[in-house]
């Protein structure tokens, strides 16, 4: 997880521009690596839409905003286990686990899913640590269900997603693990049925997978399986803690990894209906050894061309930027596209993604977390395959003592743009030991977006949600009261989860629910674009994201002071657009495809 040297790679069949920027990039590499500069170590497509006027505020009025962790009364009450609370003697003890923000029963209220994992030896807690199911009864009210659902599991819980993967109407979920990760179908009588191996998706052998995303990469409309591999574990060949450099951090004796260790490998899954999937890992070139050390994929469309594209996070290795070629197959382009070091051209440890239209261009940016003593990437997509990371420009550059994992983009305040939350905490305990001001529970980071592509740090007076630290991981977003303000559930490393409730500002708000007919019933890599008064709100429908976890599927629209909108465009997957009407603010909208109006296009 430590920053260290990249690596040179080569890239072939790029655009000249891309091929220019990778020519850049790595010049940069090499004269910053250089021991004598001191280096440091450590269908068709749409087009793009019209670029809006930018909404830019001056003289913004100020924000009131209070976070309260609610977790307790709310009833998510369960302990986190991941090996010994304040000793961790292998990498597999730090990393934490994801949660899931999704309706699993069909009652219209968002549930929750919190993964586990277990101790070493499988005594102690870690005897009867299973994942829990959180059934939402209302109010933020919540009864654990995980034993009437089928989902008590015990084992190295890691990462998170759901879908409706066979588009029966109901809400599936694949939970990765070291060891083997499981698909449960989800029955529709509230309970879930182990079938990965009916479905093709059983490992002959020991993985350790993290993050997962369901995306539908050739637009059959079935949703396909993306799984990433964090290291090739053999608890038998791992050195003891500070045996060798990799085992030291700042002079300290730590558990070892990644770096010294063998890196896992992604895969993906295409699904071919009927409940099974074939893997298509070498043929697709998702596959293809690339030595990262891989956490969380996104995917989203960065280019505009129709078809979903992946991104996924690498911890000390340069992250991967798959292109998709429209063939079933991706091209690796993280390098040249410019996401996958630091604007220095160095490798950092990321853990957690977020993606997002933070300034509306109408292309989607990525945000990632990286490790301590190095700030996030904000990498703002130009529009021309080229990113550039913002981070200082933006303002979000101003932490480095932090160790992000969970991130999010979402307006908290409903005033229609998208601010930025950071979830925190230390992999090693024994810094709480040592000489440096670093501690391993650490509180969260939030920036409000004043516009122009500028955040302000808001942290310090955000609430006690905030401001209380925690050795946090995996987090996810939604509206688990469907009242328009965002909640946010987060799981903490040996220790309860924590549920975040803002009771401050709370501007007019709109949710979003569409459905696939001729695509996936879901509508993941669906944009829902709304226009109100003078100016237009974007949102994409979205699994696998933050770190190792999912968010609330609907898309959440914040209308600041408008109490209607004029009218909702859908774009669905494989670019076909599509209109709806406009109406009143503070509503649940569920829009199905074909309903609508067709609209052409834009150029």
């Amino acid at each position: 997880m430590n920053a260290a040297l990249p690596k040179v790679a080569q890239h072939r069949g790029l655009s000249a521009t891309r091929r220019m920027r990778a020519g850049l990039l790595l010049c940069l590499v090499a004269l910053r690596c250089s021991p004598l500069l001191g280096g440091q170590s450590g269908s068709a497509s749409p087009g793009p839409l019209p670029r809006p006027t930018p909404h830019i505020q001056a003289n913004l009025p100020p924000i009131i905003v209070n976070f309260k962790d609610i977790a307790e009364q709310a009833g998510l009450t369960a302990v986190n286990v991941t090996g010994e609370a304040d000793k961790k003697d292998y990498i597999l003890e730090t990393t934490g686990s994801g949660v899931a923000i999704f309706d699993y029963d069909n009652d219209g209220l968002m549930d929750i899913f919190v993964v586990n994992g277990t101790t070493l030896d499988g005594k102690g807690p870690g005897a009867t640590s299973t994942s829990h199911l959180y059934h939402n009864l209302g109010n933020l009210r919540f009864e654990d269900v995980t034993a009437r659902a089928g989902l008590g599991k015990i084992g190295w819980g890691q990462g998170v997603c759901a879908a409706d993967y066979d588009n029966d109407g109901y809400t599936d979920l694949f939970v990765t693990y070291y060891g083997h990760s499981v698909l449960y179908h989800n029955e529709g009588n509230g309970t879930f049925k182990d079938v990965t191996e009916s479905a093709g998706l059983k490992s002959n052998s020991i993985r350790w997978d993290t993050g997962c995303s369901f995306f539908d990469y050739d637009l059959d409309g079935k949703l396909d399986l993306v799984v990433t591999g964090y290291i090739d574990f053999d608890r038998n060949k791992v050195p003891a803690p500070g045996s060798s450099g990799s085992c030291q951090w700042k002079g300290m004796p730590v558990m070892c990894g990644p770096r010294g260790l063998p890196p896992g490998r992604n895969l993906l899954f295409h699904n071919d209906g009927h409940g099974k999937f074939t893997d298509v890992s070498a043929a697709s070139g998702i596959g293809k050894p690339t030595g990262c050390y891989a956490f969380t994929a996104l995917s989203s469309d960065f280019d505009n061309d129709g078809y979903p594209d992946l991104y996924i996070a690498c911890d000390s290795r340069p992250s991967l930027l798959y292109h998709n070629l429209k063939n079933g197959t991706f091209e690796e382009i993280g390098i040249a596209s410019g996401v996958a070091l630091n604007d220095a051209g160095q490798e950092q440890a990321g853990m957690g993604v977020a993606v997002a239209d933070y300034d509306e261009d109408g292309y989607v940016d990525i945000a990632k977390t990286n490790f301590s003593d190095d700030v996030l990437n904000l990498y703002h997509n130009n529009g021309d395959g080229i990113f550039t990371d913002q981070v200082y420009e933006s303002g979000l550059g101003t932490h480095s003592q932090f160790l992000g994992w969970g991130i999010h983009f979402l307006d908290i305040d409903n005033d229609g743009r998208k601010d930025l939350l950071v979830v925190n905490g230390h992999v090693y305990p024994e810094v709480e030991r040592g000489p440096s001001n670093i501690k391993y529970r650490q509180p969260r980071l939030l920036y409000w977006n004043v516009g122009g592509g500028k955040f302000k740090d808001i942290s310090a007076d955000a609430g006690p949600g905030i401001t209380t630290p925690w050795a946090s991981r995996g987090s996810a977003v939604g509206d688990l009261e469907n009242d328009g303000s965002l909640e946010v559930v987060i799981n903490n490393l040996n220790q309860r989860p924590s549920l975040l409730k803002n009771y401050g500002t709370k501007k007019n708000w709109l949710l979003v629910h569409p459905i696939g007919v001729e695509c996936n019933r879901d509508a993941v890599g669906a944009r829902v674009y709304v226009y109100v008064a003078d100016r237009r709100i974007s949102g994409e429908v979205q699994t696998g994201s933050s770190f190792i976890s999912q968010n609330d599927p609907r898309v959440h629209i914040g209308l600041a002071d408008d109490t209607s909108y004029r009218r909702i465009e859908v774009q669905w997957p494989g670019g076909e657009r599509e209109v709806f009407p406009g109406g009143k603010a503070n509503q649940i909208v569920v829009l199905k495809q074909g309903t609508g109006s067709s609209v052409k296009a834009k150029p």
